[in-house]
């Protein structure tokens, strides 16, 4: 396993490259040489101080109190240290940063949120995070012990503390002397100031370093005042808590953020990127092209490194169980193990004659015990769970010994706490995997466990069915006296799976062997010096790890004692494994810098303290980037305790490799350890640089020792071939050794990119015949051998190819301001993939008693901090409630499943801050629109390609032969009186009520008769002229149609207008108000009930009611008849108004002539074949568009009978629409989109009780709906497939097409082909183009064909800016040429070109002659296979959406509906959403179905899907509560009200989030 490495091999650095990468880490670590680099690397950002009295008025600080700065004075006099070992580097770069940021005033718009969103608890009401000891952790302390605060009063003040006494106080007169006027002098003596202001950066506290300004000595002394004289600093501080936000006032109204947003965004971002790659469309992708001027690794080759070798000491033992049997004999007596309670006492000595007898009663029971003795359950070589709790190692190592001694394969895990832990699923499957069927466990645990009603211990999620066996002596039985366990020497069988969490949250077994473990522990004893009978103090996991390794395995090898603190008792008493260590003289104590760092905020310089026993403090995560500065910390406040420098040994593990290195204890303080400042820019490139340009952003790191004994170690570029790097590059460490794990249980593809890699050199040959495995640890070997490891490859994030390591981020993160916002420790970063490239999250516990405020500015200094250090932007950084992370099962952050939460919507935050404006650099370049080309080459270039100019019509309404009685009549006033004298009897209208019975009829002649009477009531009680305008407020029944026909009969014209809400008044009389007014109506007639609504007190809150025109009530009309009914003059002339509200919130009126009028019922009599004998169910609102035709005009027209569903009855009873198609037997009926949607949402789960009631569809040949806009496929086909089992042929469901120049252009009718769907690529939509794609391939829409042209419609697709005709699927504005085109606005104001432009344009070349209308929609034409009903091929239109709603963003067109689409998918919550632009900042509005807790989760989902799927970056996500966004009769949504209601702040959002 030595493996063939060549000789011995140096580290072959030339001296002055060496010299050149680490001047700061072979040695020179001279105080001059420190301060030089330190003077240089901050000097540049500290304020001088003429310039900070102007600049920071506002900001002075209190000094210090006096009892913090003489608490202060007992530490530092006692000893004073050579301040040489330091790292505060890190917090200095972020406050640097930020003092820089501070200069770019800029104004972040705050969040607003609904009060009820904001919970001010108590403090009390809250635990803090509950954190036990670490495994992925860094846990945070709880409870009252040696005066540890716990109220919020004790930690705000303990951190005030903290800060004084580790930063130590420094003594500054003010002066006015110039820092720049000494020259070299003046940056020197700053940096013995500096030096004197001690930080302990640290990840978990980072106390923030505040700048002492003025700090510099008058006189010309060079020095500082000597050591032991410090008082309090009475100068300027610069105030960590401001922050930029404070820089300009922000108003809290909507319009005002938005504009700050904007202000904000139009800083200069990253540069602008050059390469583009084709995305398989024109949408250019940027794509990260390399920066020319990025640092590359210029060492040579590195050589392979071996470790020191393996000697073979004669009193080895043969195996760890000859050891255990060794001791267990031959000292009985000596002490293994000692436990302790939660108040620190000893709670129980396990001997090596205990554990020895035990571990045979163990091995013996579950070999014996189990099952039966022809099956029994367990055999050696199986596997074992070994399901212990942290408080109880001494029932652990027992069951682990025991298994040792059977063969068995102990596979120790988690204590699962209920069935629904974060992660255990996957220990689950692990098990699983593994086979394992018996579960060893302690009583207490046993006892412990979630229980079903019969005493069962249920089955956890994803676990396999287990026997849970209790190991405790009074449960097993004494093997009998013949009964040996068979101890060999180690071998090559696995000893012990020991479990691993990957990034995804997946857990796996890694397996080491005998043989393995045996010369794990006989490496770490070599190489710790470890001796018999040595006391030893555990803070750490036993079960695996480090805590293993050391306190269970290699102790037993050495017969040593290990004082097990179980975390419980750190909560309680973070200072306890200091205490024990001097109550037991232990010369070693393994613990995490996290005890590190809690020893040192508990500690009150007690004075019976005394480290000088220990000769090993083992860092057991000494890799991680803010281990050194505890280490630090702790050292310059322990040091007068007797800690001695060369103690502190920081080791790097993993689960793979175990110690990959570890720090030896020396006896020799001389020789200080290595450090290295790199630049954390050069280390995105995986290249090693000392101390960057940058100055701001470096990592401080330091080393973890030598290579283990008999193990040899290089390291390999992360990603591809294993090729060995350079010296000055990181790469992935690599270990060759004996003592390492040989796989994943099971998994023989992963082991072998893990277990078996053959690092290569540069040309290709392995550098060794024996394989590597990979650790999973970035790092390199420095010189002289030493070890540096500056990140994990789990942590690793990749982001526009540069390379950031998660830990470093937390540790920036925490460096701004931590202990007051959120929790130590309790803080997550990962990164979600979108739009081709990473992004950084940022996920942290907030504190419960941090104001809203606070917690924003804290988070735009993280932003700032991490930008400046970094030069990378965060994603989305987002707080939660205290303790509501999901944790590992030791109390740290289960970052898998938290980044599950994130993505799914369900983590549920308190406060969101997102950059995507920052960070996405990678966006498609803006369009720029082509020249038009000339109108010649268009016609050339298509007739030369072959393609049809896009033309289309429907039957030639002169053409058709049929027996039309009502043709020969030019006014439909005419037809009624026909049919009156006729078929007087024929019932054209039936009126329904709620519950399906018939309300009301009219029969041609009643019909003829009350329109007569209206007429009368016009003329004598209106005193109206020919032609005069009356306005018909009237619900949608059989008043309204009367009312209609009598204004005809009075030569009046009508306008139909919709009636206000009784209970909606102040919103809706404004609009009926407006019609009246804008239509110049005389006179206005309704029913008695809204007569009296009209002129209510309630109307007169809303309107001028005294300004009404004449009302009139037809409930009471007068008895006679008119003298004669009137006869229009000319068919030109107009026959009615039609208002309607356009969904871009404009109202518009068009006016309809009597010929228009004729021509439009005749189109509808053909395309639906409507004849009287016909029955047809309108379920539409009345009042516009082809809603009133159908309703109104029809069956005068055609004779047939229109049974008339009012759609508002719907809302009692959904089910009314179809039972009425269902019970008169109806063929064809007319619905809107908000019907469908109502009876789709309404009746999906009664289908079957529906279908009891006998309702059948299957007569229904045609259900078409009456709409303004692209058809709507997922409900037409959630429709269709509903009522498929009711008889509902899916053919049946159609849409039609009308908009203000024509009210009906299309309509399915009753023959020819069935509506076609195409899917076309929705990016090349955005630019104008229509590309047809598969179903179901990426970026695809589905559109569906709006119904059939009608008879008499000729349709062209023209370019909307240069009016020239448009090619076979090309995207352009629809013009229609029709006898039933409105002929013009009604406009009050006479905006004649307005109207000129829609109702009379002609094409710029081809047929110029002919007069279109614009319809202001986009679609296509496409001539599909399908033969019309004349044998003509058929040509399908499609529509795509209005071009008054189109978006222009980024030089493309968006459709809004198309981005809802998407948002309405990303979460479960979201019911409707709608978008809209504001200063060309996209604002998506979104209705939220659930608690308001969900709301901030929208934030990033919504984001992401936009950015996905749209390659747009949203400005402004609003959540509000159902029903707000504004909706019309036709159910289309009211963007531009929406909008203005937005921006007046009337909307009342549960949360709005501007994104920066």
């Amino acid at each position: 396993g030595e493996g063939k490495a060549g000789s011995r091999l140096a580290f072959p650095l030339e001296k002055d490259h060496a010299e050149l990468r680490f001047p700061s880490l072979a040695g020179d670590i001279t105080q001059k040489g420190y301060e030089k680099k330190r003077s240089k690397l901050i000097g540049a950002y500290l304020p001088q101080p003429p310039r900070v009295d102007q600049a920071l008025p506002q900001e002075r600080r209190a000094p210090v109190t006096p009892s913090s700065a003489s608490r202060y004075h007992r530490r530092r006099s006692s000893g004073s240290r050579d301040e040489r070992y330091r790292s505060d580097v890190h917090t200095e770069a972020v406050q640097a940063a930020l003092a820089k940021h501070k200069e770019r005033k800029m104004a972040v718009p705050m969040p607003s949120k609904r009060r009820s969103l904001v919970v001010q608890t108590s403090m009390d009401a809250y635990t803090p995070p509950d954190t036990s000891s670490g495994s992925e952790d860094e846990g945070s302390v709880q409870g009252d012990s040696q005066g540890t605060p716990t109220s919020s009063q004790g930690s705000i003040n303990m951190e005030h503390w903290i800060s004084q006494a580790i930063h130590g106080s420094t003594t500054s007169t003010t002066s006015s002397s110039s820092t720049q006027s000494g020259g070299s002098g003046a940056a020197h003596r700053l940096a013995d100031v500096m030096a004197q202001t001690h930080i302990g950066e640290h990840a978990s506290q980072c106390l923030s370093v505040r700048y002492i300004e003025n700090s510099i000595h008058s006189g010309a002394r060079q020095g500082v005042p000597p050591r032991g004289r410090t008082q309090p600093t009475q100068g300027l501080r610069a105030n960590r808590g401001s922050m930029e936000t404070r820089g300009l006032p922000v108003s809290s109204r909507v319009s005002a953020k938005i504009q700050q947003l904007v202000n904000t965004l139009k800083r200069p971002k990253r540069p602008p990127l050059r390469e583009f790659f084709v995305d398989d469309f024109e949408e250019l992708l940027e794509v990260q092209q390399p920066d020319p001027n990025q640092p590359k690794p210029e060492g040579a080759q590195m050589l392979a490194m071996r470790g020191e070798q393996l000697g073979v000491v004669t009193n080895w033992p043969p195996s760890l169980e000859a050891a255990l049997q060794r001791w267990g004999t031959i000292s009985p007596k000596a002490p293994c193990l000692t436990t302790m309670d939660t108040n620190g006492k000893p709670l129980y000595i396990l001997t090596y004659g205990k554990l020895w007898t035990r571990s045979m009663k163990v091995a013996y029971s579950i070999l014996h015990k189990l099952g039966t003795k022809q099956e029994p359950m367990v055999r050696p070589g199986d596997r074992v769970a070994l399901v212990f709790p942290n408080n109880d190692p001494a029932a652990f190592m027992a069951a682990f010994y025991g298994c040792l001694l059977a063969e068995v394969v102990p596979v120790p895990i988690e204590v699962p706490l209920t069935r629904k832990d974060a992660g255990s699923q996957q220990i689950g499957f692990l098990l699983g995997s593994c086979g394992v069927t018996v579960a060893l466990t302690s009583d207490a645990c046993h006892k412990g466990l979630p229980k079903s009603p019969t005493g069962e211990i249920p089955q956890f999620k994803g676990w396999p069915k287990l026997l849970w066996f209790v190991t405790e002596s009074k449960h097993l039985s004494k093997p009998p006296r013949d009964w040996f366990p068979h101890i060999k020497d180690a071998n090559n069988d696995t000893a012990y799976i020991e479990y691993k969490t990957c990034k995804d949250g997946s857990v796996l077994g890694v397996t080491v062997t005998r043989t393995a473990l045996l010369t794990h522990c006989q490496a770490l004893t070599q190489a710790c010096g470890y001796t018999e009978a040595e006391t030893i103090v555990n803070v750490l996991d036993f079960k695996k790890d480090v805590g293993l390794w050391h306190g269970i395995l290699t102790s037993v090898m050495n017969m040593m004692h290990v004082i097990s603190i179980p975390y419980s008792l750190m909560k309680v008493n973070p200072l306890s494994w200091i205490q024990k260590v001097c109550q037991y003289k232990a010369k070693v104590a393994c613990v995490k810098s996290r005890d590190m760092h809690w020893a040192l905020v508990a500690h009150r310089d007690q004075r019976d303290i005394n480290l000088s026993s220990l000769r090993m403090l083992i860092v057991a995560d000494g890799a991680n980037p803010w281990s050194i500065s505890s280490c630090d910390a702790f050292l310059n406040v322990f040091q007068s305790k007797g800690l001695r420098q060369e103690v502190i040994c920081p080791c790097a593990s993993s689960p793979e490799a175990l110690t990959v290195a570890i720090r030896r204890p020396t006896d020799d303080s001389n020789q200080p350890p290595g450090r290295g400042v790199l630049s954390m820019h050069g280390l995105t490139y995986g290249v090693i640089r000392v101390d960057s340009e940058e100055k701001l952003s470096v990592l401080t790191v330091q080393d973890v020792g030598l290579v283990m004994p008999g193990a040899i170690m290089c390291s390999v570029k992360p990603d591809g071939v294993p090729q060995l790097c350079r010296t000055d590059e990181i790469g992935e460490l690599c270990v060759c050794a004996v003592a390492t794990g040989t796989s994943y249980y099971g998994l023989s593809g992963m082991t072998k990119n893990t277990f078996e890699v053959f690092p290569m050199t540069s040309s290709g040959a392995p550098i060794s015949e024996y394989p590597f495995i990979r650790t999973g640890l970035l790092g390199f070997v420095g010189p002289g051998g030493l070890v540096f490891v500056v990140g994990k490859m789990d942590g690793l994030m990749v982001v526009s190819g540069r390379r950031h390591n998660a830990d470093d981020i937390v540790a920036t993160a925490l460096a701004v301001e931590p202990m007051k916002f959120v929790y130590r420790g309790r803080i997550a970063v990962f990164s979600v993939t979108v739009l081709h490239d990473e992004r950084i999250v940022i996920v942290a516990e907030q504190r419960p008693d941090s104001t809203e405020e606070d917690s924003f500015q804290w988070m735009s200094r993280v932003l700032q901090a991490i930008d400046s250090i970094h030069q990378v932007g965060v994603y989305c950084l987002a707080l939660v409630p205290a303790n509501t992370l999901p944790k590992t099962p030791l109390g740290g952050i289960h970052l898998s499943e938290t980044k599950q939460l994130f993505l799914e919507g369900s983590l549920h935050p308190c406060n969101v801050l997102m950059c995507p404006h920052t960070c996405v650099t990678n966006l498609p370049k803006p369009r720029q629109k082509q020249p038009e080309i000339g109108p010649a080459s268009v016609m050339v270039g298509n007739l030369v390609s072959g393609k049809r100019i896009a033309q289309a019509s429907g039957r030639d309404l002169g053409q058709i032969e049929d027996n039309d009685q009502a043709r020969k009549f030019l006014f439909l006033s005419e037809v009624l009186q026909w049919r009156a004298q006729t078929t007087p009897d024929h019932v054209l209208y039936t009126l329904l009520n709620c519950r399906g019975a018939i309300a009301n009829s009219l029969t041609c002649v009643q019909l003829h008769k009350r329109a007569e009477k209206i007429a009368v009531m016009l003329m004598e009680r209106g005193h109206l002229q020919d032609g005069d305008h009356v306005a018909l407020v009237y619900p949608p029944g059989i008043d309204l149609i009367a009312a209609f026909y009598g204004c005809l009969y009075a030569g009046c014209v009508p306008i139909t207008v919709r009636p206000p809400h009784p209970q909606n008044i102040a919103t809706t009389l404004p609009t009926v108000k407006m019609i009246v007014e804008v239509s110049r109506s005389a006179c206005l007639m309704t029913t008695q009930l809204i007569c009296k609504l009209l002129r209510s007190r309630e109307a007169a809150a809303a309107v001028d009611v005294r300004t009404w025109p004449l009302i009139l009530d037809t409930d009471d009309l007068p008895k006679k008849r008119p003298a004669q009914i009137c006869k229009p003059c000319n068919p030109d002339t107009l026959a009615y108004l039609d208002f309607s509200v356009s969904t871009t919130g404009m109202l518009a009126g068009v006016k309809m002539s009597h010929a228009a009028t004729s021509a439009f019922c005749r189109s509808i009599k053909l395309q639906c074949e409507l004849y009287p004998s016909r029955e047809v169910a309108i379920c539409l609102d009345p009042y516009c568009g082809l809603g009133f035709v159908l309703w109104c005009l029809c069956s005068v027209y055609s004779g047939h009978q229109s049974i008339l569903i009012p759609p508002s009855e719907l809302e009692t009873n959904p089910a009314l629409w179809l039972l009425a198609v269902s019970q008169y037997k109806v063929r064809d009926t007319f619905c809107s989109y908000s019907v469908m949607e109502l009876c789709t949402k309404g009746l999906g789960s009664q289908t079957e009780s529906l279908k009891a009631r006998g309702l059948d569809l299957s007569r229904v040949r045609t259900c078409v709906v009456v709409a303004e806009e692209r058809p709507r496929i997922a409900l037409t086909q959630s429709f269709s497939k509903l009522f498929k089992d009711l008889g509902l042929h899916p053919r049946a469901v159609s849409t039609s097409f009308g908009c203000r120049v024509n009210l009906a252009i299309c309509l399915q009718g009753t023959s020819g082909p069935d509506p076609t769907t195409v899917y076309v690529d929705m990016r090349a939509l955005r630019h104008d183009r229509v590309r047809l794609v598969e179903r179901g391939s990426p970026h695809s829409l589905p559109l569906m064909e709006s119904g059939k042209i009608l008879p008499g419609v000729r349709i062209i697709i023209a370019n909307p800016e240069t009016k020239g005709p448009l090619g076979d699927s090309h995207l352009g504005e629809i013009w229609v040429h029709s006898a039933h085109n409105a002929s013009g606005y009604f406009t009050i104001y006479g905006d004649e070109s307005l109207q000129s432009d829609h109702f009379n344009s002609r094409l710029s070349f081809g047929d110029t002659q002919t007069i279109w209308a614009r319809t202001g929609y986009l679609g296509f034409l496409r001539r599909t296979e399908l033969t019309d009903a004349n044998g003509e091929r058929h040509d399908a239109l499609y529509v795509v959406g209005a071009l008054d709603e189109a978006m222009e963003l980024r030089g493309m067109r968006y459709h809004p509906i198309d981005i809802e689409t998407s948002v309405i998918r990303a979460h479960k919550s979201i019911t409707e959403c709608a978008v809209f632009t504001w200063t060309n900042l996209l604002v998506v509005v979104v209705e939220l179905d659930g608690s308001e807790q969900e709301a901030l989760d929208l934030v990033p989902l919504v984001t992401n899907v936009v950015l996905e799927e749209h390659y747009l970056i949203v400005g402004v996500v609003v959540v509000v509560d159902i029903g707000v966004i504004p909706i019309n009769s036709r159910g289309e949504k009211q963007r531009m009200h929406l909008r203005d209601g937005f921006l007046a702040d009337q909307l009342d959002p549960i949360y709005v989030a501007y994104n920066m």
